[in-house]
């Protein structure tokens, strides 16, 4: 049960699992109900290693974020698919390293908008607002991202975690580009994206058997359609590999790839990278 929430007030509905709740699962938070327990437990026990994913993941995100702040100059990041606050988040790294950091966090779960609004607080010198908002209306994110984010100046646009819940082959790099093409040059994007790329045969079938049976969520990508993502960009090294990969710690043992089976990768906005994709559409 979620401490200190009321769904009926809320309007949220328990009896149906959330990707944010189930992610809160996953890594040992306490914001979740009875829905999204039982389905992170399947996924666990078709694949064994999603807990280990999870934390790979959320290791990147911070990696990433304190990557962009303190080498890049970042001071100004659009969190797309935030989910439930837990620790080191987006405005935590980069206000460590940059007090004046503003952040946006955008999430579609009201709940996730409650926990955020109530436990994401900016330190005084920057900025950190809240969108109630989908990814699949990017004008909407970009147009209240705005009150916040100045767009003349370089924004890091994050997407970790989130796009794999836009189903369909070809459906999320529409909503990238739209994200990427609003930005000026020196702008970043930070992408991961669960993949069955590493899986073996009959692990992709178990997915596959899930998402038919509505008890997945979550649209596998393989790795060249994330590339898509970063068409017209410069990749940041290591360019794009599993995200337990991406710029670890020297002393971290570094997990099978199977087991964490989520792409990830950093990219920069060059000069005229929005008349090079016009071109070329």
């Amino acid at each position: 049960m979620v401490s200190g929430m009321d769904s009926a007030d809320t309007g949220i509905d328990t009896s149906v699992p959330h990707p944010a709740r189930r992610y809160n699962y996953w890594l040992g938070g306490k914001d979740h109900f009875p829905a999204d327990r039982e389905s992170g437990e399947e996924f666990a026990r078709r694949f064994p290693g999603v807990r280990i994913g999870a934390r790979a993941n959320r290791a990147m995100l911070q990696r990433a974020v304190g990557f962009l702040a303190a080498e890049c100059g970042i001071r100004q990041f659009l969190d797309v698919g935030t989910g439930l606050p837990t620790a080191d988040n987006t405005h935590d790294v980069a206000q460590r390293v940059a007090p004046e950091s503003r952040v946006v966090y955008v999430d579609n779960d009201p709940l996730v908008m409650t926990h955020a609004r109530a436990l994401l607080n900016s330190t005084p010198e920057g900025a950190t607002a809240y969108l109630e908002a989908d990814l699949r209306d990017p004008e909407k994110i970009l147009a209240e991202a705005a009150q916040t984010l100045d767009f003349t100046q370089p924004v890091a646009v994050i997407l970790v975690a989130v796009l794999h819940f836009i189903p369909g082959d070809g459906a999320a790099e529409p909503l990238v580009r739209h994200l990427v093409d609003a930005l000026p040059s020196g702008s970043y994007l930070a992408v991961t994206h669960a993949t069955t790329d590493f899986s073996p045969p009959e692990h992709q079938r178990a997915h596959e058997q899930m998402r038919a049976g509505g008890r997945s969520d979550v649209w596998m990508r393989p790795r060249a359609e994330f590339e898509t993502f970063f068409e017209g960009l410069e990749l940041i090294e290591p360019g794009i590999t599993v995200v337990s990969e991406w710029r670890p710690p020297a002393d971290d043992p570094v997990p099978d790839r199977k087991d964490v089976a989520i792409w990830g990768a950093v990219a920069r906005k060059p000069q005229e990278v929005s008349a090079a994709r016009s071109r070329s559409a």
